[in-house]
């Protein structure tokens, strides 16, 4: 069986889309040879700045022959329907056979598809791939129609076995398929042919190109490892930036180099930051002061002087880069020390979102929500307004200007040289986490109750101008918010009704809405619940007076009597309803927490059958009774409960709609025939106990325990008794002592909604 080899070269392909690029091709090449009848054993993509590099072992030399038979009009049919049969087939009538079947003489067709040579499958199935690949950005260049990622030189493709190597003869737009490649741009450009893969890395390898991006990044940073070592310091590990480099260079050359002394000082995130985004360097820091002394370039060449010019002109950007970052960082504590409340005061500038006002707005409304909060995370009210006001300050700041990334962080710098507390500093950094589900969740008080409230304020504002999440579109990152608040609630052990939060933010942001838009309120016509206002009566918040109009306005509109539309607004965009808003946006909530608690192997229907209980708006609360209920649904004893839950439901609902009664006025030991009744209604009595004590102290495994517990007597129950008695006075009893069942189990979890 013959190896396939394909190279496509081309100029420098954006190291972002290179893995991406090699899988496409992967893809695509051996999808179309299977397709075609071409099966293999194994196939490998690699990638070089300039190169996309595909090997194929164990080919089929030629597609397989197929027979296929049809089958066809009857015997005697129509000359048209049986001349369009032939069509279909490609035969004539005397190749058809007949043949007799229960419903008389058929004409049946053999077609015979013969095995196509590999090489002609390929030329086929690769031009396809060239002309129709993914590029996320794409070009023409030339004359040409092609587009590719970046000018495409040479296609390499041949077929090779133990006889020797063939070129599979293709062309795409004048570029002919052949058996030679390029080394290294600088140290090794001539061209040679090859005769299979291995003869192929190789050659590369001697002529300065290391094929495999996973051997580039081991050398990088095996080679940056030592260079630190010997320097007696650490290279910074960044992931990201080592996968990007090695992207990026064909042959890597890691040479390390010194930060001026007068950058030194500067923080270690900023000049990690800076040599990264600007350069991509790689920071050495010294493991004794923390402080980043050093960094790591990657050259994609040897030179002569072991890259000392290469260093000098690095050296050179570098300092350049930091003067400016150096600038940022003392403008700014010049600011931070002397008013940093002017940050916030420029953030009235700035829009968040135009239905939901500016940023200085966003953080009244934060401020106002995290003093709300502070008493349930153990904060201080006090501190954590004070935290809020601050923690999106340096928003204006120009370091964060120029690098975004670093919001937070900078913020922590800044609110410390201003003398504030450390704590309210690093709510700054903290209140933005988590962002996602490997991100660490915030454990201090203040930085809990400041993240708390910028998600539900997010979350909540939304909601509240219509723009929820919809399908796999979600601009916003609410679905990411929304966990962000499962994971700070459930992780600090936080207990509050969600309901009576998002009640109160919802209020904040009308609130916010009234002054910030100056909303109309028209008094006298109504149009079902809706007030349309156009400039009738505007909103004033100067003065008391202002204040007693704004509580006027919010109260109404919590009550219903009226909606507000902005002035600024030209499609009257209404906002939305409170209680539509908050029952909706508690179930989001809960569909996001089914999607975490999947991981820990809870199913949906178990969280269903505990949302279904009363105060399902504390998320603690509900996280506790469902891992409690999933641990007794785990067991026997749970599982059969369950079934016999849902036997004494199911002949309960049948038996009150056949009679148009409810059996809930409790049944009456004295009417038990049996012992095993009698067992049922002593083991009923005594789990209704221990649950309910177990209930109030919020001991869900248990109240499990004890539901669980009944699986013996109610099994037994149904074994002895037969409810449907012809005794009306006992049936009735039974069937009262079945609601009994219902309800003992129903005050622990709605066991109807569990599947099975």
């Amino acid at each position: 069986m013959p190896d396939l080899l394909i190279e496509l070269f081309s100029e420098e392909i954006p190291a972002r889309m290179q893995t991406r690029a090699g899988e496409d091709l992967k893809k695509r090449i051996t999808d179309g040879l299977v397709e075609a009848g071409l099966t293999y054993s194994n196939a490998a993509a690699l990638t070089t700045p300039r190169r996309l590099t595909l090997a194929v072992e164990g080919l089929l030399a030629q597609s397989p022959t197929i027979r296929e038979e049809r089958k066809g009009p009857k015997v005697g049919a129509p000359d048209k329907a049986i001349e369009g049969f032939l069509r279909g087939a490609g035969l004539t009538r005397d190749q058809l056979e007949e043949r007799e079947t229960p419903k008389g003489a058929v004409y049946f067709a053999t077609i015979e598809k013969p095995g196509r040579p590999a090489a002609e499958i390929i030329a086929e199935v690769l031009e396809a791939t060239i002309r129709n690949f993914p590029w996320p950005k794409s070009m023409r260049w030339g004359s040409g129609s092609l587009r590719w990622v970046r000018p495409l030189h040479s296609i390499l493709c041949i077929l090779s076995d133990e006889s020797g190597a063939q070129v599979v003869p293709m062309q795409v737009d004048g570029i002919r398929s052949g058996d030679t490649t390029a080394g290294h741009r600088f140290m090794a450009p001539n061209r040679f042919s090859v005769t299979s893969f291995e003869d192929y890395a190789a050659k590369l390898k001697r002529a300065f190109v290391l094929l495999s991006q996973d051997e580039r990044a081991e050398h990088i940073w095996n080679d940056a490892q030592n260079m630190a070592f010997a320097a007696g310091l650490e290279i910074v590990e960044d992931k990201g930036l080592l996968a990007e480099v090695a992207g990026l260079v064909e042959w890597p050359v890691v040479l390390m180099g010194k930060i001026d002394e007068e950058f030194l000082e500067l923080p270690p995130e900023v000049l990690q930051t800076s040599m990264k985004e600007h350069q991509k360097f790689f920071s050495v820091k010294n493991p004794k002061t923390g402080r980043i002394e050093r960094f790591i370039t990657v050259a994609n060449r040897e030179t002569t002087d072991n890259g000392a010019t290469i260093l000098a002109g690095n050296q050179k950007v570098l300092s350049a880069r930091l003067a400016d970052a150096k600038f940022f960082w003392e403008n700014d504590l010049r600011i931070a020390k002397s008013d940093i409340t002017q940050w916030t005061r420029a953030l009235e500038n700035v829009t968040f979102h135009n239905k939901l006002g500016t940023q200085a707005q966003r953080i009244e409304r934060i401020a106002a929500l995290a003093r709300e909060l502070a008493p349930v995370t153990g904060a201080d009210p006090d501190q954590a307004e004070k935290a809020a006001r601050l923690a999106k300050a340096d928003l204006s700041s120009e370091m964060v200007y120029e690098f975004p990334e670093l919001q937070g962080l900078m913020g922590r710098y800044y609110i410390e040289a201003a003398g504030e507390d450390a704590a309210v500093a690093a709510v700054a950094q903290e209140h933005y986490s988590p962002l996602g589900p490997s991100d660490d969740v915030p454990t201090a008080p203040l930085s809990v109750a400041v993240a708390l409230a910028d998600k539900l304020d997010t979350l909540t504002g939304f909601w509240a101008i219509d723009e929820k999440p919809t399908g796999s579109k979600d601009p916003y990152a609410l679905r990411r918010a929304a966990l962000g608040v499962i994971r700070l609630v459930l992780e600090n052990g936080v207990v509050a009704p969600l309901s009576s939060i998002i009640e109160f933010s919802y209020l904040t942001t009308v609130r916010s809405m009234v002054r910030s838009q100056r909303a109309g309120l028209l008094d006298g016509e109504h149009e079902g619940d809706e007030v349309w206002g156009w400039g009738d009566v505007v909103y004033h918040p100067d003065g008391e007076e202002g204040r007693r109009e704004d509580a006027e306005i919010v109260r109404k509109f919590y009550a219903g009597e009226v909606t507000f539309t902005s002035l600024n607004s030209k499609d009257f965009s209404r906002i939305t309803p409170h209680a539509e808003l908050i029952a909706d946006l508690l179930s989001f909530f809960h569909d996001r927490l089914k999607v975490f608690l999947r991981d820990e192997g809870i199913r949906h229907d178990i969280i269903d059958a505990c949302i279904a209980m009363e105060g399902n708006d504390d998320l603690s609360l509900l996280v506790k009774r469902a891992r409690a209920l999933n641990a007794v649904i785990a067991t026997e004893d749970g599982e059969n409960l369950v079934q016999g839950f849902k036997r004494a439901n199911n002949i309960l609902t049948q038996a009150e709609e056949k009679d148009g009664v409810e059996y809930s006025y409790g049944a009456d030991v004295k009417f038990a025939e049996t012992d095993s009744e009698k067992a049922l209604f002593a083991a009923l009595d005594g789990a209704q106990t221990q649950i309910d004590v177990a209930l109030k102290s919020e001991d869900f495994p248990t109240a499990m325990a004890a539901m669980a517990g009944l699986r013996g007597p109610v099994d037994a129950f149904f074994e002895d008794v037969q409810v449907n008695t012809d005794n009306d006075v006992i049936r009735r009893n039974r069937l009262n002592l079945l609601s009994q069942i219902r309800q003992v189990c129903s005050s622990v979890a709605d066991l109807s909604r569990i599947e099975g």
